[in-house]
């Protein structure tokens, strides 16, 4: 019961932080939701860093890898708007964008999973 209750804390604190992050950004840019991407960027680089760190002995306790990595960065990170917003823009016949966001979000996110990994070694 207590991995339940780290894992829906850590979610609901990603999940509200996650909130206003994108309503504060997302309209920053016309066609790019850029509070949703760099949400989605930000928590790829936290689990590849909590996920590595959480490799090494003594660093990061498995209570401490369910509240940050699986509750925060699962709340953090949404695959679900990622996918409506695609779908939004393809809606509107914005390909151009929706090429570029999808694009970016994968290749970006795949990057920053691994530097994540990486800067955990050296620490």
């Amino acid at each position: 019961m207590k991995q339940v209750i780290l894992v829906f804390i850590g979610g609901g604190l990603g999940s509200a932080l996650r909130y206003l992050i994108s309503i504060r950004l997302n309209p920053i840019l016309n066609h790019f939701y850029l509070g949703t991407f760099l949400v989605n960027i930000i928590g790829c680089l936290l689990i590849g860093l909590l996920l590595g760190l959480g490799s090494k002995e003594d660093i990061i306790s498995p209570s401490t890898s369910l509240l940050l990595a699986t509750g925060f960065c699962g709340g953090f990170t949404t695959f679900s708007t990622f996918a409506f917003e695609k779908y939004d823009l393809l809606k509107a016949g914005n390909l151009m964008a929706f090429s570029l966001y999808l694009g970016l979000s994968v290749i970006v996110g795949i990057i920053s999973v691994a530097l994540g990994l990486y800067f955990s070694k050296s620490l």
